[in-house]
């Protein structure tokens, strides 16, 4: 099985890499992609963060009839802004009508199609409710890139770029024969993005993007297209802190990742990322009304990010918070007669005198650290502090066909399947030991409560006490295997003023563990294959528009889905051991929307309403949980979720080159009632239940009232847009752990601040973290010139002109307790220090394009 394994991925580089042969310009220009402006890409990798510790945000939608959410997608993309605040694993991304979205999460990485601005301008948008040839849409819309070489607009295209977010240079070329007398077609793009230094002091971005393409049309009704893509990328990463770090630091980015090596400077958090893809496509054009579209994907992702760890010392990290001066002296009482002496203020000036000192200071010291591992090392001891690197290789297979036809003038008939596989191997490695020269394969965090030699201290029972070095395996090594398998069909028909659409699909999907190490913990339940658990889940959904007349439409649909758990949640402990989550369950989908639109030759208008339910939702998280003195691998099932809001678009036509275009929502997207929880001690091996107090808690990381005024003029090869948008209701990432009914006991018995004498909980115990909203102006000028030969495109566009640095993106509760585990209060609050993101203050990006 192992050899097989290594037999299929040398295949898929190998089918990745293949060297294709370009011919000379065709003749003929294949079907115009959707034209629009190169500057509303970038945000997929500038402004959206690719870094895997914040996750996926932002849901691409659009629609040719809907304004609001043909806008939303790149409007209010530096706010982090989701389409109705839904999980981006609720939007299907298709390629060449294949689905793209990771068989694990469940979530399409945006970074597997970085940098190919001009191959994914060509795609097919559907929202909830519309109807199309590639699937039954996703509650949150379904996209489809359309990476056919005949489809791409013929010409040459070379583009220079400048700015300072997270590349600081750009430079891209791409050529498009266009389908040539032979009925050939080749595409292809390079592009470079680079940044010594991007926004955020101490990271850097350096990536290279190709794509290759060949089609060929065979006979009068075949055609096959082979293309290759892949985007290489190394990055440093940006983390978040709290308020307090950011007013010492006077830097609303300040960055504590990065430090200093031998006067250089070094990121500890540094990503590779490299998804080698390939995509084969038949067409068979049946007959005039109807197409068989088959397409196989294969792609081999590598993703490695590095950490700073630490073991038996002090956490290194520069805004660890015993070195904060608010855990000297307590800030945020003045009541409080014990934490608020003359000495507490003096340890609070000493400490806030040495972070607003030297830069250096705020920063990682390599240098200390090296030296610690040197003495340690001499004495034969483990490395104090190293950098690890957590890996996710995944092997894809992917495969769709589906037929599209029309029975009649006024109606369209589709009906096809879908089958992938992931094969994702997640491991860690030691990347850099920092001067120490040895490191034991053994949980630290278990010694204390075992003896350094019994079994349950041990990471693999097959290799006790292995001795690593750099490059070795270390803590986990297992798969995670996923097949999925789906049918789907789906009906649109026009009669009378009516248009009607209907969809169902339905799915098989399985999902194992196999485990590489026999770890301590779970000695008979670690080590190889585990169970599988297999779900067998669909739905249906159905809209109907009615053209009321004099451009008056009205538009319903609804729709009911059961949705299998993504492997993501479906594992209680993976690092340990092959148990799933205990009472894991079909998530329960119902969806409803109404739709009111108006359009004329000066206006256009959308005003939509919807409303959907999720019961039986699931979530996994895994974090340092301090009642326990311990990592915390957290399971949340038995939730129920409601997503509901209003949303406006309009663009009213003022002259014949200047819109006003209006844009906004407001939305909820919250739990609507406590969940299970069930979690495990990872220096015990023990599960723990208990109920977490989440209801009201609400989707975070993204707006929910949001608001845009924009003036748009184009004219005479010029256009100017300024866009004056306002972001509110901004909810952080919620710690599960202080919501505990364990931990609110606790809570009570050590401090007495969270019930009443009847044992009522008091106002605000239970409230979610919120972060700033406010105000954010953007805008962009550009120009095109027709030349001799071509056409010169100059663009400006400049985010936040106001420099709003107020503004956050997104944050989490650190999930740590205001009390000791010996249950003393603790004069630092972690339920007051919440760790943010800002939006980056004024940027933007001067773009050069040159078509011929």
């Amino acid at each position: 099985m192992l050899l097989m394994n290594k037999k299929l991925k040398l295949f898929v580089i190998a089918l990745c890499y293949v060297p294709l042969a370009f011919a000379q310009t065709g003749q003929t220009e294949g079907q115009n992609a959707n034209e629009t402006n190169e500057s509303a890409f970038t945000f997929t990798e500038a402004q959206l963060g690719e870094d895997d510790d914040m996750s996926q945000n932002v849901t691409i939608v659009s629609s040719n009839n809907n304004i609001y959410a043909s806008e939303v997608g790149y409007l209010f993309s530096p706010a982090r802004f989701r389409y109705r605040a839904f999980n981006q694993k609720y939007n299907d991304v298709f390629i060449n009508g294949v689905a793209a979205n990771d068989l694990e999460s469940g979530q399409f990485r945006f970074s597997l199609v970085g940098g190919l601005n001009q191959q994914t301008k060509n795609q097919e948008f559907s929202l909830p409710f519309e109807s199309n040839n590639f699937s039954m849409s996703g509650m949150a819309g379904s996209n489809n890139y359309n990476f056919r070489p005949s489809q791409m607009p013929a010409g040459h295209r070379i583009t220079l770029s400048g700015a300072n977010r997270n590349y600081t240079l750009r430079g891209m070329y791409t050529f498009n024969s266009g389908l040539n007398n032979k009925g050939w077609a080749y595409s292809a793009n390079i592009t470079y993005r680079w940044a010594d230094r991007g926004y955020v002091e101490g990271t850097f971005y350096n990536s290279l993007s190709y794509f290759l393409g060949v089609e060929k049309v065979l006979g009068d009704n075949h055609a096959l297209s082979l293309v290759t893509w892949g985007n290489p990328t190394e990055r440093a990463s940006q983390g978040a802190s709290t308020d307090e770090m950011y007013w010492l630091a006077n830097d609303r980015y300040y960055n504590p990742y990065w430090g200093y090596q031998n006067g250089k400077r070094r990121n500890s958090r540094v990503v590779n990322d490299f998804a080698p893809t390939a995509l084969m496509t038949w067409d068979w054009d049946i007959d005039h009304e109807t197409r068989l579209t088959t397409t196989l994907l294969g792609k081999y992702s590598m993703y490695q990010s590095t950490k700073l760890n630490y073991n038996n010392s002090d956490n290194p990290q520069p805004d660890y918070w015993k070195l904060m001066p608010s855990s000297y002296y307590n800030v945020f009482d003045e009541n409080d007669v014990y934490n608020r002496t003359e000495q507490d203020l003096a340890n609070w000036t000493t400490a806030y005198s040495y972070l607003t000192g030297r830069k250096a200071d705020r920063q990682i010291d390599f240098d200390r650290l090296i030296y610690s591992n040197r003495q340690v090392s001499a004495q034969g001891g483990d490395a104090m502090y190293f950098i690890q690197a957590k890996h996710n290789d995944v092997l894809t297979f992917a495969m769709s066909s589906s037929l599209s036809t029309k029975l009649n003038t006024n109606t369209s008939f589709n009906i096809g399947m879908q089958f992938g596989s992931n094969n994702a191997r997640h491991y860690q490695t030691m990347e850099d030991m920092l001067g120490a020269s040895i490191y034991h394969n053994i949980n630290t965090y278990a010694i204390g409560n075992y003896a350094d030699t019994d079994d349950w201290v041990q990471y693999d029972l097959n290799k006790r006490n292995a001795a690593i070095k750099e490059g070795d395996v270390f803590g986990y090594d297992y798969y995670i295997k996923v097949n999925k398998a789906t049918a789907w069909s789906s009906i649109s028909t026009k009669t009378g003023n009516w248009f009607l659409m209907a969809a169902a699909k339905v799915n098989g999907t399985g999902m194992q563990r196999d485990g590489k190490m026999r770890n301590g913990m779970a000695a008979d339940n670690s080590y190889g294959k585990g169970g599988t658990a297999k779900f067998l889940d669909g739905g249906a959904k159905a809209g109907a528009t009615w053209n009321v007349g004099r451009g008056h439409l009205l538009t319903f649909g609804a729709g009911y889905e059961w949705k299998a758990p993504t492997a993501a949640t479906a594992f209680a402990a993976p690092e340990i051991n092959n148990d799933f989550v205990t009472n894991l369950k079909n998530e329960r989908i119902l969806s409803t929307e109404l739709t009111y639109s108006y359009q004329t030759s000066w206006v256009k208008l959308n005003l939509n309403g919807y409303y959907s339910l999720i019961d039986n939702a699931s979530e996994w998280q895994n974090f340092y949980y301090d009642d326990i003195n311990s990592f915390s691998y957290v399971s949340l099932t038995d939730q129920q979720k409601a997503y509901y809001g209003v949303e406006l678009g309009a663009r009213i036509k003022l002259t014949s080159a200047l819109d006003v275009l209006l844009v906004g929502t407001m939305s909820e997207g919250k739990n609507m009632k406590n969940a299970n929880v069930r979690y495990m001690n990872s220096t015990s091996g023990v599960y723990v239940e208990d109920v977490c107090y989440n209801k009201n808690h609400h989707e975070n990381g993204t707006p929910l009232t949001v608001g845009s005024v924009g003036l748009s003029y184009h004219s005479g090869g010029w256009y100017i847009d300024v866009n004056a948008n306002w972001y509110d209701r901004i909810y952080l990432s919620s710690a599960p752990c202080f919501y505990y009914e364990k931990s609110l006991t606790n809570r009570q018995a050590a401090i007495g601040d969270v019930m009443d004498n009847e044992g009522n909980y008091l106002p605000g115990i239970l409230d979610q973290a919120k972060g700033h909203g406010g105000l954010m102006v953007d805008g962009s000028i550009g120009r095109s010139i027709r030349m001799k030969k071509g056409q010169l495109s100059i663009n400006l566009s400049i985010t936040n002109l106001l420099n709003n640095q107020s503004i956050t993106t997104w944050g989490y509760e650190q999930g740590r307790s205001d009390y000791s585990s010996s249950g003393k209060e603790r004069v630092y609050k972690f339920s007051k220090n919440p760790k943010v993101y800002y939006a980056f203050g004024t940027n933007g990006l001067l773009n050069l394009a040159y078509k011929f």
